[in-house]
């Protein structure tokens, strides 16, 4: 057996930089080896105190679909200052509001979008659970996005579409007033009540089974009725991934305190990582390949921040077959702090012919 599928994650997965030239519109193209037509963009300006911006190809884009990670909006227009117009064949097109782009296209402002595909738009019903949901998914990279409208049950399932478990997933409340991005990990977290919070800093929280009575399975995952997960009446999206050998990776790590930090062994190497301390309070951050094309990466973005990119404190490696923690601040590296991450790859550690990866 190969060891991975995917000799290519950037036909799954990229990131792109660029720098604002206010133009209206504009067509952004990736760099990635291959093509990729995102179905998730996540967009945020590096230079300025303002909100993340998400858009996906089964709500569709436009001027009434931003989503912010930072935030418990519902789905908000942004006439004012822009947003995604479209998804292209290798890339996305940011349009401006009624008075500037900057959102996404702000002059001399650097940028970035971190982009996932999942089926290139096209979604199909699935009645698997309690909630008929609306599903597109790759599960070749182990990614699917799902929407639904709650019907204020408990323990209700949902089909997502992965044909296996999910190891990570979120879900949003789009319509129903202001609600939590909650996150959801039973195997890392530690059950079916325990969550977090993705638009802010608090510890991983124990509600009695929020995400219902058992586990997901390959093809459901379950929601309790509160009014982040199963409103009646309320829309909803959800973000599911599943570990890929070679190319995802989702788990946790305990913290030393030391300059010399944890090594996490992934598989691959990363093209961006996601983190988040779980036994206390903690931002979450952000690091990719592109904002540092090498050692040592030390530009973050924290997803429940408007925060402008900062370069202080916290630094790691990505190395060929892992993540290498640098540094003692408690964002990642406590000394006995619990911290749980995504991670998506740049490179495979070995592709399916053998052929190794090489360091950065």
């Amino acid at each position: 057996m190969a060891y991975t599928n995917i000799d290519d994650p950037s036909a799954h997965f990229q990131a792109l930089t660029y720098t604002g030239n206010g133009s209206n519109p504009r067509n952004l193209t990736n760099d990635g080896n291959s093509d990729l037509k995102p179905d998730l963009i996540w967009g945020k300006s590096r230079g300025t105190n303002i909100d993340h911006q998400l858009y996906d190809s089964s709500r569709g884009f436009g001027t009434s679909k931003g989503l912010q990670s930072n935030s418990t909006a519902t789905e908000s227009g942004q006439t004012t200052y822009g947003y995604i117009s479209a998804s292209l064949t290798d890339g996305f097109t940011a349009a401006a509001g009624g008075t500037n782009g900057d959102w996404f296209n702000r002059n001399n402002d650097p940028f970035v979008a971190w982009q996932w595909k999942a089926n290139g738009g096209t979604t199909a019903s699935n009645t698997d659970g309690n909630i008929t949901s609306t599903v597109q998914s790759n599960q070749d990279a182990g990614f699917s996005i799902v929407t639904y409208t709650g019907n204020g049950s408990n323990n209700q399932t949902i089909g997502h579409g992965l044909g296996v478990q999910p190891s990570w997933w979120v879900v949003k409340n789009r319509s129903g007033g202001s609600t939590n991005w909650l996150v959801g990990a039973s195997s890392i977290l530690g059950g079916t009540s325990n969550y977090l919070k993705l638009n802010d800093n608090s510890a991983n929280t124990e509600y009695n089974n929020i995400w219902g009575d058992s586990p997901t399975s390959s093809t459901l995952f379950r929601v309790s009725n509160v009014s982040h997960l199963n409103t009646n009446g309320s829309n909803y999206v959800a973000y599911l991934f599943a570990n890929k050998q070679g190319y995802s990776k989702f788990g946790s790590y305990v913290g030393n305190g030391s300059n010399s930090g944890p090594f996490i062994y992934t598989g691959f190497k990363p093209a961006f990582v996601m983190m988040k301390r779980t036994d206390y309070t903690g931002n979450w951050v952000m690091f990719d390949d592109k904002r540092d094309p090498s050692n040592v990466v030390y530009h973050r973005l924290f997803p429940n921040l408007t925060n402008a990119e900062s370069t202080s404190r916290d630094y790691i490696d990505l190395l060929s077959n892992g993540i290498k923690y640098r540094g003692y601040w408690p964002d990642h590296n406590k000394s006995g702090g619990t911290y749980i991450y995504m991670a998506f790859a740049e490179n495979p550690f070995v592709t399916s012919t053998g052929i190794p990866t090489t360091a950065r």
